[in-house]
């Protein structure tokens, strides 16, 4: 009997990494039997969509299922984690606990971090290895197959080994391994295992099993599906989609890694989404009539999971190329977002009948946003179709599967775009301005009057509570008679005579010096309301650009149980600062900060939020943020949200709303000129590196497309054993690669992170030549610190390179 786990995906994953995101797997335990998913790295709503079996040998063992954070050179975080009682799922309904979501719990119940997350998971009984009459619903990452289809263990799989697919075995591939079974003695048999040791093998000597016959209940429910389809207008998938646009939607939907299709169509989005997906488009049987695909058969809509997800199956046979032969291929879409103004459609392509067909599923992700206003005024979209491959099995022939598919899709959404050109007329974005104009002129600045501001402030117990009773006291004073003079009184000096009196003047004072506070933040913050919004760049170079729009879950340090919030911003040691938001935790702020055009490209934006807290007292820091311009695309930056690091931002999840853009003014000579002014202070020609040898330096350590190797050259890594490898400069970092018989070692450092660079002169310990000791900031490098060889008191690295080849031009 077997135990079948099928992890579909996790949302709200905290981040464990200093980038403000997690590389999370999930490890899965079942008494001596242990699996582990693949790893997604840099997400915090992963999506793996992986299966597991179990063998059952005992109800009282016990399910746990881990999620962790990979970290490649030390010890992977603990993340969360859920257990269950086989028992448990033995004893449910049909032995099935079906899809669900489920909050993972700490390790250990004083942990200060409580929230965790969720996953999604399905988990049911199988005598034989298969998944039957289950549906796979509440499914909101990237799709799978429904798990209604049979899934049937390999020949060759072992009892206890994981079942890895993201959609379970088709019958009839179960009843082609069996027939296959008796000739896996021959030659090409017994090779065809040792290629693909799960029984997956496809070759040309495969016997095709036979129809399986239908029975009376599955030709029943084809029949109903068949009413339903019928059924299916395009009304009522603008019913369904309503009904989605009612429900909460989640976050904004990342595109995936390859990008085949991004262009801007003049047409509203909600009637490009009906153009492309209603039931009663003709745009679908259009394009499988020019790319040849027969037997086109769309499925119908339907609402899953309680309404929480929308999905639909479509089936068709591809059209043979020069390499593979037709092939029948499903399609499972499934919207991830619908909210009226964006649309997300998530398609996971099944081909099992191609060679390798059922070690890997293509994934496809239609994104339709809104884009900017045309100047007719007409509403436009944005649409980006991206794809991935995700292997659900590891094979030999993986990097061949990929350029195979890659140039497919390539082709495939050449022909897409162009069919959808002739129906929807494309807008190029020249004519309507650059993203970043469109972006900064939507932003409108809320203003506001000193009036509110001081009903912020004084409207509040403290003051109205003192005000009365100063009225209170005053009165007093009027009215009371003169007293005789007792005790250690003079006149002029009337002290308090009874216990009464003495509370009430402490409430008093007390009191008064809380307004004197307010009156004083109130008087500075008026003078404070400004900010740097809206002052222009002055030059020509690298001008950053940073449109401040919102945050969220900002920490409180007041006892009204909010904060009074202003932004940082910190570049090249120059600062911008943004005006302060009293008394909010959600500010919105739509500020626009430019800094001075800046001869290199800048390295690192440093951004910290603060809490107003009047001109006598320190801005306590309400958390912190670092944008590295070296390690992320600055595409990325367009539309971003920043989770700020600290400890009062980490316990709030807080985060910052940014739209960044840096361009360069000068053109397109920026490599000459830094290599010209580079030339005057070395006294050494520098020559100009070939695209291809900076393409290559770009790839290796996954820097912008702007970056450009200067010089490199061969040296030593000192730590516990020298190490042979490269240093490579350029304009922001200085990087080191080794390759010691496959052991790979790569790691950079940003030149503004130095704070010392020291040369120590030859000894017998250095073999002879020069050491170079980089000396870092407190705080910096921490993600290179593998290379590092010490760490002094302060927390700053050092690096030890020696023994280049031609030391002396290195070090210029």
């Amino acid at each position: 009997m077997k135990l079948l786990v099928r992890v579909i995906e996790a949302k709200n994953i905290p981040a464990m990494d200093p980038n403000g995101f997690s590389d999370p797997y999930v490890k899965l335990s079942l008494g001596k039997q242990k699996f582990r998913s693949k790893v997604v790295k840099k997400c915090l709503n992963p999506s793996w969509c992986e299966e597991f079996a179990f063998r059952v040998d005992d109800l009282k063992e016990e399910l746990i299922i881990s999620v962790l954070d990979e970290d490649k050179y030390f010890n992977d975080d603990f993340v969360g984690q859920i257990k269950f009682q086989v028992s448990q799922v033995f004893e449910a309904n049909d032995k099935s606990l079906g899809t669900a979501w489920y909050t993972l719990q700490p390790r250990h119940k004083k942990a200060k971090n409580r929230d965790c997350g969720q996953i999604l998971l399905t988990i049911c009984f199988s005598q034989s290895n298969t998944l039957a009459d289950l549906q796979s619903a509440g499914d909101h990452g990237p799709p799978s197959k429904r798990l209604s289809d049979v899934a049937t263990e390999p020949p060759s799989l072992s009892s206890n080994g994981p079942l890895r697919s993201s959609s379970p075995l088709r019958s009839e591939e179960a009843a082609s391994s069996k027939e296959e079974k008796p000739q896996a003695q021959t030659f090409a048999g017994r090779l065809a295992q040792i290629f693909n040791k799960n029984g997956d093998a496809v070759s040309a000597t495969n016997v095709k099993a036979p129809d399986i016959t239908v029975t009376p209940e599955s030709a029943s429910t084809a029949a109903s599906e068949n009413a339903q389809e019928e059924q299916s207008t395009s009304g009522n998938f603008q019913e369904l989609i309503k009904s989605m646009e009612a429900r909460e939607q989640g976050s904004e939907v990342s595109n995936l890694p390859g990008v085949v299709v991004d262009q801007l169509y003049a047409i509203a989005p909600h009637e490009l989404n009906s153009f492309l997906f209603s039931p009663d488009s003709t745009f679908f049987k259009s394009l499988a009539d020019i790319q040849g695909s027969t037997e086109l058969r769309i499925g119908p809509w339907k609402l899953e999971n309680g309404g929480e997800s929308l999905k639909r199956v479509v089936t068709f046979t591809k059209a043979a190329s020069r390499l593979v032969k037709a092939l029948k291929t499903t399609e499972d879409q499934t919207y991830l977002k619908a909210d009226g103004k964006s649309f997300a459609l998530s398609v996971i392509v099944s081909t099992p009948d191609a060679p390798y067909g059922s070690t890997f599923r293509t994934e496809l992700l239609y994104n339709i946003t809104p884009g900017p206003e045309l100047p007719s005024g007409e509403q436009s979209s944005r649409l980006v179709v991206s794809w991935r491959m995700n292997f659900l099995q590891s094979t030999m022939m993986k990097g061949m599967i990929e350029n195979g598919a890659r140039q497919g899709i390539k082709e495939s959404f050449e022909q897409y775009a162009n069919l959808l050109s002739q129906n929807v007329k494309p807008v190029d974005a020249k004519d309507i301005g650059s993203e970043k104009e469109q972006v900064l002129a939507s932003l409108e600045v809320e203003h506001q009057s000193d009036w509110k501001l001081a009903f912020q402030y004084f409207a509040n117990f403290t003051v109205i509570s003192t005000f009365f009773i100063g009225i209170y006291v005053f009165l007093h004073i009027l009215l009371a008679m003169p007293s005789t003079i007792q005790g250690l009184e003079f006149v002029g000096l009337d002290l308090p005579d009874s216990i009464g009196e003495v509370i009430v003047c402490g409430v008093l004072v007390l009191q008064g010096k809380r307004v004197l506070e307010l009156i004083s933040r109130f008087m500075r913050a008026r003078v404070q309301k400004g900010s740097d919004h809206g002052i222009k760049a002055q030059g020509d170079g690298w001008l950053l650009t940073v449109a401040l729009i919102e945050g969220n879950n900002l920490a409180a340090v007041d006892s009204s149980g909010f904060s009074d919030p202003y932004v940082v911003f910190t570049c090249n040691g120059k600062t911008r600062t943004s005006s302060i938001k009293f008394q909010k935790s959600n500010p919105t702020w739509n500020e626009i900060f430019e800094f001075d055009a800046m001869d290199e490209p800048p390295s690192v934006l440093d951004v910290e939020v603060f809490d107003f807290d009047g001109p006598f007292s320190e801005a306590t820091s309400l958390g912190h943020a670092e944008i590295n311009f070296v390690k992320t695309n600055i595409t990325d930056l367009s539309d971003v949200w920043v989770p700020l690091q600290g400890k009062l931002a980490q316990a709030c999840q807080s985060k910052l709303h940014l739209r960044v853009f840096l361009n360069n003014t000068k053109g397109t000579n920026v490599v000459k000129d830094y290599l010209s002014k580079m030339e005057k202070e070395v006294g050494k020609k520098i020559k100009l590196r070939s695209p291809q040898t900076n393409s290559a330096f770009q790839k290796l350590f996954a820097l912008p497309p702007e970056e450009f190797l200067i010089n490199d050259f061969a040296c030593h890594l000192k730590r516990k054993m020298p190490l042979q490898g490269r240093l490579f400069l350029s304009a922001r970092i200085i990087g080191f690669h080794s390759d010691l018989f496959g052991h790979k070692t790569k790691f950079f450092l940003l030149w503004e992170d130095i704070e010392d660079i020291q040369v120590e002169s030859p000894t017998l310990a250095s073999m002879g030549s020069p050491n170079v000791i980089m000396t870092l900031k407190p705080g910096k490098g921490f993600d290179a610190r593998h290379g590092a060889k010490t760490q002094d008191e302060q927390g700053r690295l050092k690096f030890h390179f020696h023994s280049f080849v031609s030391f002396n031009v290195a070090h210029r």
